[in-house]
């Protein structure tokens, strides 16, 4: 899977999920201000990756994760693992 996809499907289903434009999913932009997550929705957020994806998400990586590039790199990392 190609950087450009991944990123095309993570913006789809984030978009889809926290009922968000996908135009206002930017690179550098805030996760939880960008899809107004609170704790709760955080986990559906990690669970909704982890699905898609097959990766596993530690509690410890995700607070480490604050914008779409980082995901994005993030998740990149995890599926050519």
């Amino acid at each position: 899977m190609t950087r450009e996809e991944l990123v095309a499907k993570t913006n789809e289903i984030l978009a889809d999920e926290f009922e968000v434009e996908i135009e206002d999913i930017k690179p550098d932009g805030d996760i939880k201000k960008t899809l107004e997550l609170d704790s709760l929705s955080i986990v559906d957020m990690v669970a909704l990756i982890e699905e898609t994806f097959g990766v596993k998400i530690l509690g410890t990586e995700v607070s480490k994760i604050k914008t779409f590039d980082a995901l994005y790199d993030f998740i990149l990392e995890k599926v050519n693992a």
